[in-house]
């Protein structure tokens, strides 16, 4: 049985900047040469939510993305959604 897959389609009115499009690529290209546990560290408010929703959408792929306690957890959870509308 195969489940139909929803394409991720990041909205927003901003564009990576700073370390965040190096981080795409990187985390990306990784991804794709077969690295499948990365980590993406980054001070609070540098972008590191914004920076992993571009990521999934390039790669089109499920993702887990963690957090270390439920608050954090209904953040990300808040912002992908945000993200996808």
């Amino acid at each position: 049985m195969q489940t139909e897959q929803k394409c991720f389609k990041l909205y927003s009115e901003y564009q990576p900047t700073g370390d965040q499009p190096q981080a795409i690529e990187a985390m990306v290209k990784g991804f794709k040469e077969g690295n499948q546990f990365q980590t993406l560290l980054g001070v609070t408010g540098s972008g590191k939510t914004f920076t992993m929703a571009n990521v999934v959408q390039q790669l089109q792929k499920p993702a887990l993305v963690i957090a270390h306690n439920k608050t954090l957890a209904g953040q990300l959870y808040g912002e992908f959604k945000g993200f996808s509308k």
